[in-house]
């Protein structure tokens, strides 16, 4: 289905002075203005299928249809396009509606294309009597073939009363309706083969989660979303521009339904590289266990992103900078990562970890007999990020791949305290650092150094931290047509190292972000609860991270 789609005023409609002063026709490059559109006069909607959650995808057609509606100070509908009952349900709906609120989009009223259900059932049997739908029992293999090669089925020309009793089968959801559909009677012969008499309905027993059983017929989209445009008073549909194949199609069917035909206006869908956007696929993940659900921060799904780091500030930033330009494009995520960081840099507060495994202690002699605490800024440049307290001590312990790098009577900077001299470096059999001794030099500059360790004090208030990487979910940048996604899956695409963090991150909140220096941002997803229970932080990346997992 299109992640979102716009209707003419009726002909002969008079444009009054006022009315054409109120008209935008500038355009700024990126096809962005609506066509003939009048302050006031705007209605869009926002048509979601309710059979998984948002994705980065939807949030490009989401922002657009409100940047139109605020635009030209009109009307925008969050519609569920409810008619495939096997793949939908309500628990889909309410995150969706979340998701919409956390991009922020204010919409004027939610509406289900299955409150449509009795009307469209009646144009579908109108069509019939009119002789511009048939019903079929042509086996969907076959039929697709047919259509392919422009094949007309030997239903086509049955009378409008076999049909209507066909019709009443499909209803009732007997065996024979079962193995019926009901098609447009647009032609064969068409070089658009979305007019090669598309399916407008099919017979499905299954219970819809919202109607029940009251049905046992259900509208595809591509006949239900131009009727109900219509009918809602939608005048600018939204589409992304990989089906505008569809758009005579689109056309067609208003107008053989007789209602008010609605301007489609065409934005280019937003791909991005190693990403499936596919919710068919996505489910896939679910269903095998291959994420931990549809907010897993290695999906592009808006739960997801937002768990994983990413700011929905950046995230409409990125959308804006492309425009409702039509361009194919396939999009780097190096790119809207990069804009994230530059809108977290600036005021998400400073943390310090040290790798649990292999880390190094650095005794210095002349160290304080006693610890003693300080408090300091959590970020320097960020008064609203606040303070923190930091221990020192005489016992300290480094990274271990700092200490390999120490050469003996080297001066280093101990960050946040000064620089101090390595004396004396113990090493065992196989080279492996075990332990570094040293004493401060706190009046040396820190212009003079090579390397500014980060460092945390010998003491038990130190918390478990838990540092969560994450890989694409596949290992190609495109999934060409015709290609099996399962042939390209990433087997490694998760990676935790176990680490001690700064006291002060017993205080995190789920959805903190921060930055552990020298090791990157991070966002809290398990805050503190017990000493034996590790703070789980997840990897946000920067834009300049590549394939980090091996």
């Amino acid at each position: 289905m299109a992640a979102a789609e716009i209707a003419h005023r009726p002909a002969g409609h008079e444009v009054k002075g006022n009315e054409r002063a109120n008209r935008h026709v500038a355009d700024n490059g990126k096809g962005e203005d609506l066509k003939d559109a009048v302050v006031g006069k705007v209605c869009v909607r926002f048509a979601p299928e309710p059979s998984g959650y948002l994705h980065i995808g939807h949030c490009k057609a989401a922002i657009l249809n409100q940047k139109h509606a605020q635009k030209f100070k009109g009307k925008l509908i969050v519609r569920f396009d409810d008619t495939n009952p096997a793949k939908e349900s309500n628990d889909f709906v309410e995150n969706i509606l979340k998701d919409i609120e956390t991009l922020g989009i204010k919409y004027d009223e939610v509406t289900y294309t299955s409150d449509y259900f009795p009307k469209l059932m009646k144009m579908a049997e109108e069509l019939i009597i009119q002789g511009k739908a048939y019903v079929d029992d042509t086996p969907r293999e076959q039929m697709q073939k047919e259509r392919m090669a422009g094949i007309e089925s030997r239903c086509r020309n049955n009378s409008a009363e076999e049909n209507m009793k066909l019709w009443k089968e499909m209803s009732a959801g007997s065996e024979k309706g079962l193995q019926c559909c009901l098609r447009g009677k647009l032609g064969m012969q068409h070089r658009n083969k979305s007019l090669r008499d598309p399916v407008y309905y099919r017979c499905n027993p299954i219970p819809h989660h919202r109607v029940g059983s009251s049905y046992k017929i259900y509208p595809t989209y591509d006949f239900a979303c131009p009727v109900v445009d219509a009918l809602e008073g939608v005048t600018y549909a939204l589409r992304s521009s990989e089906y505008h194949d569809r758009n005579a199609q689109y056309h067609r069917i208003q107008e053989d339904t007789g209602v008010a035909k609605v301007e489609i206006h065409e934005f280019s869908r937003l791909n991005l590289v190693y990403t499936l956007l596919s919710k068919r696929k996505l489910a896939w993940f679910v269903m095998n266990r291959r994420v931990d659900g549809w907010d897993d921060p290695r999906f592009p799904t808006v739960q997801g992103v937002v768990r994983r780091g990413l700011t929905i500030a950046a995230l409409k930033e990125f959308v804006g900078e492309q425009g409702a330009s039509k361009n194919l494009n396939l999009m780097e995520w190096d790119k809207l990562w990069t804009v994230n960081k530059k809108k977290i840099d600036c005021v998400c507060p400073r943390h310090t970890a040290v790798i649990e495994g292999g880390r190094v202690m650095l005794t210095l002699t002349d160290g304080p007999e006693k610890p003693f605490v300080r408090i300091i800024p959590r970020h320097k440049m960020s008064e609203g990020a606040g303070q923190k307290a930091t221990t020192y001590a005489r016992q300290i312990w480094i990274d271990s791949v700092d200490a390999k790098s120490i050469s003996i009577d080297e001066e280093i900077t101990l960050m946040d305290w000064g620089n101090a001299i390595v004396k004396e470096i113990k090493k065992d059999q196989d080279g492996t650092v075990l332990r570094l001794i040293g004493v401060l030099h706190l009046e040396g500059s820190v212009k003079t150094t090579k390397l500014k360790l980060t460092w945390l004090p010998e003491t038990s208030e130190l918390v478990s931290l838990s540092l969560v990487e994450f890989d694409y979910l596949i290992t190609k940048k495109k999934v060409d047509e015709g290609e099996d996604f399962l042939d390209v899956l990433n087997e490694n695409t998760k990676k935790e190292t176990a680490a001690l963090g700064d006291s002060n991150m017993r205080n995190l909140l789920r959805g903190d972000t921060l930055q552990l220096e020298r090791k990157g941002y991070f966002r809290c997803d398990v805050p503190f609860v017990r000493p034996s229970k590790p703070i789980v932080l997840f990897a946000i990346p920067d834009g300049r991270q590549r394939r980090v997992l091996m």
